[in-house]
């Protein structure tokens, strides 16, 4: 998987502390595809930049449907949204921030298997 030098990462507990949950309420997020996380050194990590501050990013949760249900891994979710996109102009997560949900997503369909 690409790795991001801009992207922290941060642990279930971490995740937890940040969303004041338990562990078994974050790994639901998790199975929800509210949240998408990888194993990193034998430990289980997630972007922070998935956070927007006490909740999971809003728009996160339909883009992960879109691009597991067109064929993508979770690893390759996580790549597809971390990387840089040269039709964005910037990384599918960071325009997702920018409030740009509908071209995101448009993008991801067209991406489908």
């Amino acid at each position: 998987m690409t790795d991001s030098s801009e992207t922290t990462w941060l642990s279930i507990p971490e995740v937890c502390e940040r969303l004041g949950l338990s562990p078994g309420k974050v790994h639901r997020l998790v199975e929800e595809r509210s949240l998408l996380g990888v194993k990193r050194d034998g430990i289980f990590m997630i972007p922070d930049v998935f956070l927007n501050g006490a909740e999971p990013l809003g728009d996160l949760r339909g883009t992960l449907l879109v691009l597991i249900d067109g064929g993508f891994s979770e690893e390759g979710c996580l790549e597809w949204m971390l990387g840089a996109n040269e039709v964005l102009g910037t990384t599918p997560i960071n325009a997702l921030w920018q409030g740009r949900k509908t071209e995101v997503r448009r993008l991801a369909h067209s991406l489908a298997l």
